[in-house]
């Protein structure tokens, strides 16, 4: 399946997801502080993290910050955290998920699963479609799920891609945040909706010439979004 970076610091819930991530199929990785998080994330490569947001030596915040750095590896936060300001920090720093504690193994398997999956549809090096949608001075491949804009391919996180298709696939219609939920993350989320307005944010930082005044990515008040038709 995929490389796992499993960072916590409580002995029984490390066995007990290290337990069941192998048996899912994963290789497991542990670390069981902040510093060496950070340390096992550039060695070993991850494709998924899990990682506490309470840890000793670096809190999980500023581990997620610092990986971010330097990896594009999915990062989930555990914690037993459920206010809305901790939810909006971890996405603020390059979190891509969020799990509050206690949760159930089902459902942890599942988000690591959906995030491995993001990730093996990143594309391949070769030839962008002659054929992809032009929207202005940005192109779109879907198929092979490449971004270009002025001819430069633009790297982009699995899950912005995924938002920015959704909009492509709604061109010129107004989609709610629920609706970008419920499509996009595909399975239940408790992050809310300012997950969709982070992940917005840095789609329009990859694709507008002004993102304080956006052109492209519309925002339709009290109710959501619209990709200029």
């Amino acid at each position: 399946m995929g490389k796992v970076l499993l960072v916590d610091d409580e002995p029984t819930l490390v066995a007990t997801l290290d337990y069941n991530l192998r048996r899912d199929g994963h290789e497991v990785v542990i670390a069981r502080d902040g510093l060496a998080a950070v340390e096992q994330a550039r060695a070993t490569k991850p494709d998924v993290i899990l990682l506490d947001v309470m840890l000793p030596k670096l809190d999980g915040f500023e581990a997620c910050r610092a990986i971010r750095r330097f990896s594009d590896a999915a990062i989930l936060l555990l914690t037993a955290r459920d206010a809305e300001i901790d939810k909006v920090v971890g996405l603020e720093i390059g979190a891509d998920d969020y799990i509050t504690k206690p949760f159930s193994m089902r459902e942890v398997l599942a988000r690591v699963k959906a995030h491995i999956r993001r990730g093996a549809r990143v594309a391949p090096p070769g030839p962008v479609n002659e054929d992809a949608i032009v929207v202005g001075s940005i192109s779109i491949d879907l198929p092979v799920r490449v971004v270009t804009r002025n001819g430069a391919r633009i790297q982009m996180k699995p899950r912005v891609f995924d938002l920015l298709a959704f909009l492509i696939r709604n061109r010129g219609q107004v989609v709610t945040r629920d609706q970008l939920l419920d499509r996009v993350w595909g399975y239940a989320y408790d992050g809310g909706t300012r997950t969709v307005d982070v992940h917005v944010r840095w789609l329009r930082e990859s694709l507008e010439d002004d993102p304080a005044s956006p052109r492209l990515i519309q925002t339709v008040r009290g109710v959501g979004y619209r990709l200029a038709g």
